[in-house]
């Protein structure tokens, strides 16, 4: 962790509140722009109604291009998910299955180690030990 003076601290702070104004201007201008413009184009629909006429069919097309293109995008989302549905049933389902039946396999193989080599080799330590217990006794008092 490396340590900062106050004037490291003050001067990144300072940048920060720089860039903040700096963006706030930014914004404020185009807001003023935005404005301009519109009071500008309304003035000029005002003035020039046939023109305005044209450009609202023109918008109109726009419009309804726009809207056509957003609809066949729908359609090309919706078959998309159907794939992906399609592609989770069919596929990832019988992965996990047989991942199951692998894992249930397992479950079974070490059932039965564990029964039948594990047990009696513990039990065989246990006896030997046992066995050498009572030996050492014996050793000790002869």
């Amino acid at each position: 962790m490396t340590s900062q003076t106050a004037s490291e601290i003050s001067h990144d702070a300072g940048f920060g509140a720089g860039r903040q104004t700096a963006l706030i201007a930014g914004a404020v201008i185009v807001l003023a722009l935005i404005v301009a413009g519109l009071v500008l184009a309304i003035s000029a629909m005002v003035r020039n109604p046939d023109s305005t006429e044209t450009v609202r069919d023109i918008l109109i097309i726009f419009v309804a291009g726009e809207s056509f293109l957003i609809g066949l995008a729908l359609i090309v989302l919706i078959v998309q998910l159907a794939r992906l549905t399609a592609l989770l049933q069919n596929e990832v389902r019988p992965i996990l299955e047989s991942t199951n039946d692998t894992v249930n396999t397992l479950r079974g193989t070490s059932q039965f180690l564990s029964d039948n080599v594990v047990r009696p080799v513990i039990k065989a330590n246990g006896s030997l030990a046992a066995v050498r217990r009572v030996m050492d006794l014996i050793r000790r008092r002869v």
